[in-house]
């Protein structure tokens, strides 16, 4: 690129989205996502006077992540998320600009896009588990399926990618053990509550041999009326549709049971890492999420029952 009138900041922009086509094959919607923001960023520095790309300072760009932040009459706030992801682009620019040979330094090196708040994972009361659990009626092959599905999630820990990945070999009743595949192909041995081996008793010896009749015989756990292995969606649904009859307000989502048995776990006294080896987490640092929610529990309970918590 010319330097000659080369280093305008329209220019500069120009160049890099060029770049990120012919050089990264970058996709459409994120080429779109990136012009979008840089012609904000642009614009930004426009206001402040720059217009020689090779002038932007730290300065310019941490203002331009403060005001992504606050919004302006043209735009509204953005969450942090967003903002982080406008930052990514603007410091994908400078380390174009500064590769190239446009700038000698990268003014956006040190400036660290926001950190999105920690998003808490939701959990059920342990009132509002035990109603779930006890919801779905005594008979039937698929309500005897469906409780020892929501029994196991809860006792385990188990994603549901897991509890309908299950076969027969996989569960030690002698044993009270589940072996579960979890991400990246670990295995792990997970202990399995009596209230969960109980109702995975009588659905495989009550309801399931009449499920796999319909099909052409698998070593699933979990069948589908058809007699093959229940799917992931499924499961889901059988989660959802149990918590609207029992009542349950509460949101529920693939992991509400998964995040149920992690806080009451810790709630209940278990050291942090023996709820990551539950729950299949390859680091610690994954697991702790769980120990904001009881320590919000914690402050709740004690602004209440502390004589001197609101002095």
């Amino acid at each position: 690129m010319s330097r000659a009138g080369g280093t305008a900041v329209a220019r500069v922009v120009a160049a890099y989205l060029d770049h990120l086509v012919v050089e990264r094959g970058t996709s459409r919607n994120t080429l779109d996502s990136y012009a979008r923001d840089l012609r904000r960023y642009s614009a930004h520095l426009e206001r402040s006077g720059v217009t020689d790309f090779t002038a932007v300072t730290p300065a310019h760009v941490t203002a331009f992540g403060a005001a992504l932040r606050e919004g302006d009459e043209e735009h509204q706030p953005l969450a942090a998320s967003s903002a982080a992801r406008a930052l990514v682009a603007v410091r994908g620019l400078h380390r174009f600009a500064q590769a190239d040979g446009i700038t000698e330094l990268d003014p956006a090196r040190e400036v660290r896009p926001p950190t999105a708040a920690k998003r808490l994972p939701k959990a059920l009361a342990v009132q509002d588990v035990l109603r779930l659990l006890d919801m779905p009626p005594a008979e039937g092959e698929r309500a005897l399926r469906d409780r020892a599905l929501l029994e196991l999630l809860y006792s385990t820990g188990a994603r549901i990618s897991e509890a309908v990945g299950l076969d027969l070999d996989d569960i030690d009743d002698g044993e009270r053990t589940v072996l579960l595949d979890g991400k990246g192909g670990k295995q792990r041995l997970v202990p399995i509550g009596r209230p969960a081996v109980e109702a995975l008793d009588a659905y495989l010896v009550r309801a399931r041999p009449t499920l796999v009749g319909r099909g052409r015989g698998t070593a699933a756990v979990f069948l589908n009326s058809r007699g093959g292995r229940l799917s992931r969606q499924s499961a889901w649904q059988v989660l959802k549709t149990t918590a609207e009859r029992a009542g349950i307000a509460a949101s529920v989502s693939p992991h509400t049971l998964r995040h149920s048995f992690a806080t009451h776990l810790l709630e209940g006294g278990a050291d942090v890492r023996v709820v990551q080896e539950l729950l299949g987490h390859a680091s610690v640092t994954t697991t702790q999420v769980y120990t904001l929610v009881t320590v919000n529990t914690l402050r709740e309970i004690y602004a209440v029952a502390h004589p001197r918590a609101l002095g």
